[in-house]
């Protein structure tokens, strides 16, 4: 595996999710909010990102698991097993980002 290809591809996954983030957040659509089991919010930011994500992070490489806040939890039991995977937040600081204070990644 060539870690200098998989960084760029990566990062370049980073700025697509992060791109779509500030649309939304420019268009004010981020304040559209639902509420998660856990009762934390959940935006259109957090789905639009984190759908771009984990699509691309699957094409890029699909024996890797993902492992998102935003998807279905994957039990422990399971995890446990896993040598390797992907660790998704799509959008840190969702609570920020409803604020609009711009405390957000």
């Amino acid at each position: 595996m060539d870690l200098r290809k998989l960084a760029h591809s990566v990062c370049a996954i980073a700025e697509a999710a992060g791109q779509v983030i500030l649309e939304v957040y420019e268009a004010s659509e981020g304040v559209v909010i639902e509420k998660k089991a856990d009762d934390s919010p959940l935006t259109i930011a957090d789905r639009k990102a984190n759908k771009i994500i984990c699509d691309r992070l699957e094409q890029l490489d699909p024996i890797f698991p993902i492992v998102s806040e935003e998807n279905k939890e994957i039990p422990y039991e399971t995890r446990k097993n896993f040598d390797y995977n992907w660790l998704v937040d799509p959008l840190d600081g969702t609570k920020e980002f409803i604020k609009r204070n711009g405390e957000f990644t």
